[in-house]
């Protein structure tokens, strides 16, 4: 009987993705997410034959030590914490379910930019202080909205922002025969920067682009821009962007990620007015969880079978028979 290690931290015994996986013939293993620590890991995964989760750090050593693992599934779209190359020298599938919680994540972009255009979150602190904040906010329509990135949620969120009266501009490396959208207008980086209200980051974590808003991105931008990043921490320079807050050379940022999570005492993000860091919850609703959950068993149960839909190292794998 094939054993299964979940380590999502809101999938359970006995609840409804349990119960499939258990009808397939499969016994399940809950452990709590392991985090940063390898070893833990490691120790989980002994005698497992396939996982299903969340954030844990399947490095090239970790995925050596567990000699019987044939299948990783993400129950999210970004899959940065697993090495896919080594694991496909491994024979190893990783599948990701892209555009499980797209929707809820365009509906928190929109909640952050409207909480961060009037400073809503300031606002309730300074009442909860004994004060009563009274300064100018600002109105998205009219505004121009700069998405880095074009996936699924990016995409979600360009209906939204239409319907708030945005102009929204895009840099993607998606081919132009995919960019499927009359009402988004396409450009290079430096120019979506320099004409942004407001730019949200929906890119995947990368080589290319980690550390890609830096020092030299903030000072392109507006003064009166805000950041928001509900993508991956490390694309964010974040010691930059405090600086350029600080100095005023943008206006602020609305953060659900960063580089380390939970957020450090010592971070940069720390006490600067006009950041606001968030605990990582864009992609955190009852109902993206539930299908998130349901497809992550799916597509572990086809993986399994030889027959993943969503594997992002198939062809690492098919090169390696070769």
């Amino acid at each position: 009987m094939p054993r299964v290690l979940i380590t999502t931290d809101y999938l359970r015994p006995g609840d409804e993705v349990d119960r499939l996986l258990r009808r397939a013939g499969l016994e399940t293993v809950h452990v709590p997410p392991t985090g940063r620590d390898p070893e833990q890991l490691v120790a989980a995964l002994d005698g497992i034959d396939a996982a299903l989760v969340g954030h844990d750090p399947f490095t090239a050593d970790v995925l050596a030590r567990a000699p019987r693992l044939r299948v990783i599934v993400r129950t999210g779209v970004g899959y940065d914490s697993i090495d896919t190359v080594a694991a496909a020298k491994l024979g190893i599938s990783v599948s990701n379910l892209p555009g499980v919680n797209a929707n809820a994540v365009a509906e928190y972009t929109m909640g952050l930019l409207l909480a961060g255009a009037r400073r809503l979150v300031q606002s309730a602190q300074g009442v909860a202080n004994g004060i009563w904040p009274r300064e100018d906010g600002h109105e998205l329509r009219g505004a121009t909205l700069g998405l880095i990135g074009y996936g699924a949620a990016a995409r979600a969120v360009v209906p939204l922002a239409r319907a708030f009266g945005m102009h929204v501009v895009c840099t993607t490396s998606v081919p132009p025969e995919l960019r499927d959208s009359a009402e988004v207008r396409f450009v290079e980086l430096p120019e979506l920067l320099a004409v942004s209200d407001y730019v949200s980051v929906h890119t995947s974590l990368t080589d290319r682009t980690r550390g890609l808003l830096d020092e030299s991105a903030f000072k392109q931008m507006k003064p009166t821009a805000l950041l928001v990043n509900t993508a991956r921490g490390a694309i964010v320079d974040e010691d930059a962007l405090a600086a350029a807050v600080r100095s005023g050379e943008i206006a602020g940022a609305a953060l659900d990620v960063a580089r380390e999570e939970p957020l450090p005492p010592g971070s940069p993000l720390r006490g600067v007015d006009g950041i606001v860091v968030y605990s990582h919850l864009a992609g955190q609703t009852a109902e993206a969880r539930a299908a998130a959950g349901l497809q992550g068993a799916e597509e572990l149960l086809a993986a399994l079978a030889g027959r993943p839909r969503f594997a992002v190292n198939a062809d690492l794998i098919a090169e390696g028979k070769k």
